[in-house]
């Protein structure tokens, strides 16, 4: 009959068609099918990545332990939990008294009777592969307790290595968490199928809970409570590690006085206790009543309150608070040593300097090379300028923010000439097979500018050409390179373009990448990074490669993820090859007493935004060690990590764990070892750090008297601290400069110059020394932001640079305050940079200078020789000069009348005649003239090191002749003219021109 429709009648909806049920299966088939692709392609691609950068035993340590990890505790968990399951179960009373509430459970009974045995194992699978995945997380906890190396550090308070805090006891309390999480989920599980088949009840009359079900439940929670046992143990270690707030101090960490007094006591009875408890719970069973364990477990709490609670609240208000300073000064010496040594800043040496309103020739020889180095080009600011003058092709860029390193003894600013894709016409042809790489490095001297206020070039054009020599230029890898390319196979990619406008072509012959010569591996890349074109491009040819991950950093980071790396890589110029090196970090938070520090808060300053990402954003640590210097070779993009610090255990630890991963310290190229440097993100940590724990007397550290602040920094208009500069500078207690990295800090809640603090940068003898010239109070030292009020207070500054803006409708930056000790006093300058409102092009326009205190002369000028000379007067050897005001002559200090000049230093005599002239002293007169000779050149070419270097020669050899003049009974005679000036030259924008003629 068919089928009738119409009003009053249903369709009748049959089941789906064969046909349709095949489609939909096929449907179902295929996407499970896609999914489990995109999974493999995932694992397949970073497998193939590891392996082309040689690196594959980090990728298959870390799946194997993942895999072993997941096994093994996610098998424990399930056969744990199943085994409970299926305890409770057998444990069931044979007949369930008939109650309303037994009737309603019987209908599930009914329902999960056929599939019990399938229920058992999904649930105890589904719990297996939750745990399971949880603890796979954990594979650094189980690298670094399977690889443990010893400190060789004691803590003060249980006498145990540091290794067991920041190996073992994270391990251990991983271990207590995973069995805690497993007897909860076997007593919440159990719970349940013993009130599904009877053997608790909530109604009916009789006992509520059957004698298995009663006993099953008590052996569970005694385990809970043997757990709870352990934890209170561990806990007793755990306070040599426990963050809290002190003194001021948010990370501060360690035990105190009622920590030491009350806790650890209390944490040690509750053991006991706990463990006692547990006893009474385990013979529960046997004595058939709840009565004696349930006591035990409400005298357990109430024994947790009152001794774990109550009773260190009444040690701390009555023991503690009425004399403080002296039941803590014990515990706050322990962790300022234990911070101190964590952090590598015990050795850190302070000295008193306070430094003088004015300076004498002689008190500035021995800082010739720290002024002679006075970085005038910015990095940070440059930057545009260097677009400007050498990007050459729009579609190259470089940072904003440029890096400083040395060359011989030459402070130079660098930037690396990095491809730009918004600079070209956007498509997938052109962004990943035409336009793949950067072009060489520029380079410019730190201290000089040309007359037009542009960087001094020693390395440019394109291809670059200068002091660097041959080398390859193509840069592959870099800060600024994100997306993926695809070289080689012949494809002949553009290299650039020539001045004719004839692109210039080049085929990639490296040996980094992923081939692309298998379908399969062609068809994960085209998943992984989501373009079809990837499967099928006829551009992709024979000998084809994929390149990605092409930043330094992420590089270093995936082949070590164990280390945290600096935030600002720097390009190095070495062997005929552009490198990027980065520094390596270890670190812990399980150092016993040492205070614990944010990463991410401590490393942000005013340039953090400019330069990148963080160190890490979140991490708390309080130890670390710059232990890997870390190299990524920017056209193959081969990645080395080498040994620094020899005696780090954190990094020794990861050794044995990743053997073969890190190459020794002597294996350092020794081209690529002269530019290695301090990092800077460690120098912010450790500068953080001794804004209070300069303090090494536990008496001052409470008091909190003499903390410290970092400035913010003055030239920006952001309320972030002012960033470390890499600078040449000579400490006031060191004999000589060196290229150290330096910071200033100011008093708590003032401006004004507490201290400035230096480390030397250089990798030689004295790398990592970290000095402190600490400043008197009440000395009238300048802090950043007094300076830079100063400058912008003086009418001179301001209508000068009023002019400046006015006359070319441009705007003004001011770029790094540089701080320095010389002359036994402080020497402030700052250069100024006049930018287009159109082309905002940074051009170095005037030169701000103070020297000394509030009182002390500002200086504007052109140059920075002219600000100097302004500054620091006509300084003559042995007499102090004071800064003259503006528009005045200086004047000599023995005699206000007569004008000052550089003076000449004594001169070799002649002998008496009829004397014998020794050999001692002709030694001496040859060597004091060929010094003074020197001394001559040197100013005239403007050479400060070299001038310096001749100047104390001068000396010497002057004191040798003094010395064998009265030897021998010879009278001085006149001196003659031609001698070197004793004021140093300055250099800047022009040449050296003295006041007064050598």
């Amino acid at each position: 009959m068919p089928e009738r429709s119409g009003p009053g009648f249903r369709r009748r909806v049959g089941p789906p068609s064969r046909r349709a049920r095949v489609a939909l299966l096929t449907l179902g088939v295929l996407a499970v099918l896609f999914l489990l692709f995109v999974m493999f392609a995932g694992f397949w691609t970073d497998w193939l990545w590891f392996r082309s950068v040689r690196y594959s035993s980090v990728f298959t340590t870390q799946l194997w332990t993942k895999i072993g990890l997941f096994a093994v505790f996610g098998l424990l968990m399930a056969v744990i939990v199943g085994f409970n399951v299926w305890l409770a179960h057998r444990l069931r009373p044979p007949l369930s008294a008939m109650s309303v509430e037994q009737q309603s459970l019987d209908r599930y009974r009914s329902g999960l009777a056929p599939f019990k045995r399938w229920a058992l194992l999904g649930i105890s699978l589904v719990i297996g592969l939750v745990a399971g995945a949880a603890a796979s997380g954990q594979w650094r906890t189980w690298l670094l307790w399977t690889n443990a190396t010893p400190f060789g550090t004691k803590d003060p308070q249980f006498g145990k290595d540091v290794s067991f805090y920041a190996f073992d006891l994270p391990f251990y309390e991983f271990l207590l968490g995973f069995a805690f999480s497993a007897v909860i989920v076997s007593l919440l599980t159990s719970t349940l199928v013993h009130y599904l088949y009877g053997g608790l009840r909530l109604q009916g009359p009789g006992r509520r809970a059957s004698t298995g079900a009663q006993g099953h439940l008590a052996v569970l929670l005694g385990v809970f409570v043997l757990l709870k046992a352990v934890a209170y143990w561990l806990d007793r270690y755990a306070l040599a590690v426990k963050t809290g707030s002190y003194k001021g101090v948010s990370g501060w960490t360690g035990l105190r006085y009622v920590d030491a007094n009350a806790f650890l006591p209390a944490k040690t009875i509750l053991f006991f206790v706990a463990v006692i408890c547990a006893v009474l719970f385990f013979l529960t069973p046997v004595r058939r009543t709840w009565a004696p364990a349930l006591i035990g477990l409400g005298l357990m709490v109430l024994s947790a309150v009152l001794i774990g609670g109550v009773y260190p609240a009444i040690v701390q208000q009555f023991q503690v608070k009425p004399n403080e300073q002296a039941k803590e000064t014990p515990y706050i010496q322990k962790n300022i040593d234990a911070t101190r040594e964590a952090y590598g800043i015990a050795d850190s040496e302070v000295v008193q300097y306070e430094p003088a309103n004015g300076t004498s020739a002689d008190a500035l020889k021995p800082d010739a090379q720290t002024i002679s180095d006075i970085r005038l080009l910015d990095p940070n600011v440059v930057g545009p300028t260097f677009q400007q003058n050498e990007a050459l092709r729009k579609y190259y860029a470089f940072p904003k923010s440029l890096d400083v390193d040395r060359y011989g003894d030459q402070d130079t600013v660098l930037g690396v000439r990095e491809l730009d894709l918004n600079g070209i016409q956007r498509n997938w042809i052109n962004d990943h097979f035409n336009y793949t790489h950067g072009y060489g490095v520029i380079a410019a001297k730190g201290n000089q500018v040309d007359a037009n206020g542009n960087p001094v070039y020693t390395e440019s054009a394109l291809p670059t050409k200068g002091a660097f020599g041959d080398y390859q230029q193509r840069i592959y890898y870099g800060e600024k390179t994100t997306t993926y390319s695809i070289v080689g196979g012949g494809y002949q990619d553009i290299d650039y373009t020539a001045e004719n406008g004839t692109p210039v072509h080049f085929s990639y012959d490296g040996d980094s990448g992923v081939g692309l010569g298998n379908p399969l591996t062609r068809a994960a890349y085209a998943v992984k990074f989501a373009e079809p074109q990837i499967l099928y491009s006829s551009a992709i040819r024979d000998g084809a490669k994929i390149i990605y991950d092409r930043t330094p950093k992420e590089r270093v980071e995936k082949v070590a993820p164990w280390l945290s790396i600096d935030a600002d890589p720097y390009p190095v110029v070495e062997n005929g090859r552009v490198v990027w090196v980065l520094d390596g970090y270890t670190t812990s938070d399980g150092y016993p007493f040492s205070s614990k520090t944010t990463l991410g808060d401590v490393t942000k300053d005013s340039l953090t935004n400019q330069r990148g990402e963080l160190l890490t954003a979140a991490n708390q640590v309080n130890y670390i060690r710059n232990s890997v210097k870390a190299t990524v070779d920017a056209y193959t993009g081969e990645v080395t990590l080498y040994q620094w610090d020899e005696n780090d255990p954190v990094l020794k630890t990861w050794m044995k764990a990743f053997p073969g991963t890190v190459k020794a310290k002597g294996d350092i190229p020794a081209e690529l070892k002269p530019h290695l440097r301090y990092p800077q993100d460690m120098f912010k940590v450790q500068r953080d750090l001794l804004a209070e724990y300069h303090m090494t007397d536990a008496g001052g550290f409470f008091n909190g008297t003499d903390i410290w602040q970092v400035p913010t920094d003055p030239t920006t208009n952001t309320n972030e601290v002012q960033p470390p500069y890499y600078l040449t500078v000579r400490m006031p207690d060191a004999k000589e400069a060196s290229f150290s990295l330096t910071t200033t800090f100011s008093p708590q809640g003032r401006d004004n110059l507490a201290a400035f603090m230096s480390v030397s940068a250089d990798p030689g003898p004295d790398y990592g020394k970290i000095r402190i010239a600490k400043i008197p109070t009440g000395a009238g030292a300048l802090g950043p932001k007094q300076v830079q009020a100063k400058f912008n207070s003086d009418p001179l500054v301001a209508n000068q640079l009023t002019l400046l803006k006015t006359g070319t409708d441009s705007d003004i930056e001011y770029g790094n305050l540089l701080t320095l000790p010389v002359g036994g006093g402080l020497l402030n300058v700052e250069p100024v940079y006049l930018i287009g409102r159109s082309a905002k092009v940074p051009v170095l326009k005037k030169v701000l200078a103070t020297y000394g205190n509030e009182n002390a002369v500002v200086a504007v000028e052109d140059n920075l020789e002219k600000a100097l000379a302004k500054v620091l007067g006509g300084a003559a050897p042995g007499a102090p000069v004071t800064p003259t005001a503006p528009g005045t002559t200086p004047t000599n200090p023995t005699n206000p009348t007569t004008p000052a000049n550089p003076g000449t230093p004594t001169t070799p005599t002649t002998p008496v005649p009829g004397a014998t002239v020794s050999p001692e002293l002709q030694k001496a007169i040859a060597d004091a003239v060929k010094a003074n000779n020197d001394s001559q050149t040197a100013f005239k070419n403007g050479d400060w090191v070299a001038w310096g270097q001749a100047q104390k020669a001068l000396n010497d050899a002057l004191k040798a002749v003094e010395a064998a003049e009265q030897k021998a009974g010879i009278t001085p005679a006149p001196a003659p003219t031609g001698t070197a000036p004793a004021t140093p030259p300055a250099t800047g924008a022009a040449s050296p021109a003295p006041s007064s003629g050598p």
